[in-house]
């Protein structure tokens, strides 16, 4: 045990209170053997939406190579409703002992400014990794008389409110960019709701909506097989996926930029050696060269971050997407 005038010495050199010192001493051999051990049991990663989107698809992807790496299973765990609340208050509550997380996307920023949740989106949430960051594509029906983007504006424009737009839930990040698109090019479509990505793209294809814009990841294999179309993508470049659909600037449409991220909280309190070593497990997987390649087949972009990155990233995004939902009037529905 260490002697208290070691503590003192220790406190005074490092300007922090004698007692607060005693403390660290105290919990510092738990915290070192929480790391070393952690995980020692199965993992949840919850995901706050239903089945059949690009989050699921991450999620299992990211579960695995953990799984593989540690030996312990990564159990994902979908939990969609509320836009993203129902799961996200189910991690909250969880035990910030790191073996409940959360798998989340922009939306988890844009919910603040839309409706009010029963938790703080920075305060109750621990921070530990960015995953991936994608562009949004634009795909419609194949039976939309549009084959390209200034078409589409056309024929919008020539049918104001006739043509339907999916989204995959009120306030999502698809649904902004959509109302982005709208103001952008000077139209007006009718938002329909849906309950995930998965949802709004088997009406795409039924024909019971026009348009639908979001990350490629689950779209690519639909527009591959002929069973949608797509427009453009946002972004500076084309998409290794899909190399013959333009960007919007190439399309005609310069300016248009809306790219989203997924990533992995925590609860607040998580130990930090815990989220040092998940962060640093996620990064060390998005730079292995298969991982890489395969997201880049899929259409995202692989994003390695720190926890303090990641923080900053989450407050900024809550001040870019409150702006440009007060200044395109954006309402819950």
């Amino acid at each position: 045990m260490i002697a208290e005038e070691h503590m003192a010495t220790w406190a005074l050199y490092s300007k922090i209170p004698f007692q607060y010192a005693a403390f660290l001493m105290s919990v510092w051999p738990t915290m070192v053997l929480a790391q070393a051990t952690y995980p020692s049991k199965p993992i949840r990663l919850i995901v706050p939406f239903p089945p059949g989107g690009s989050t699921t698809i991450v999620a299992r992807l990211i579960g695995q190579k953990l799984t593989d790496s540690w030996g312990q299973q990564v159990v994902v765990d979908n939990r969609g409703g509320g836009n993203t609340i129902i799961g996200s208050e189910a991690m909250v509550k969880a035990a910030p002992d790191g073996y409940t997380l959360l798998h989340v996307t922009s939306t988890h920023v844009i919910n603040p400014s839309l409706l009010k949740t029963p938790y703080d989106a920075v305060k109750d949430f621990a921070p530990v990794a960015t995953m991936v960051g994608t562009e949004t594509l634009m795909v419609v029906n194949p039976q939309v008389p549009a084959s390209n983007l200034q078409e589409f504006i056309a024929l919008a424009k020539a049918k104001p409110g006739q043509l339907n737009f999916a989204t995959s839930g009120s306030g999502t990040t698809n649904h902004l960019a959509n109302e982005l698109f709208s103001i952008m090019a000077g139209i007006k479509m009718q938002h329909i709701p849906h309950k995930g990505a998965g949802p709004a793209v088997t009406d795409l294809i039924g024909g019971q909506v026009q348009l639908f814009m979001n990350n490629a990841l689950p779209l690519t294999p639909f527009v591959k097989a002929g069973r949608i179309r797509a427009i453009a993508v946002s972004g500076e470049s084309r998409l290794l996926s899909l190399p013959d659909v333009p960007t919007f600037t190439q399309a005609g449409l310069p300016g248009y930029e809306v790219k989203s991220w997924q990533g992995i909280l925590a609860p607040a309190k998580t130990p930090k050696p815990i989220v040092d070593k998940l962060s640093d497990e996620v990064a060390r997987i998005l730079r292995r060269p298969e991982v890489r390649d395969n997201l880049l087949v899929m259409g995202a972009d692989p994003f390695v971050s720190t926890p303090q990155q990641f923080s900053e990233l989450i407050k900024l995004d809550l001040v870019k997407y409150a702006k440009l939902i007060k200044e395109a009037k954006i309402r819950l529905e």
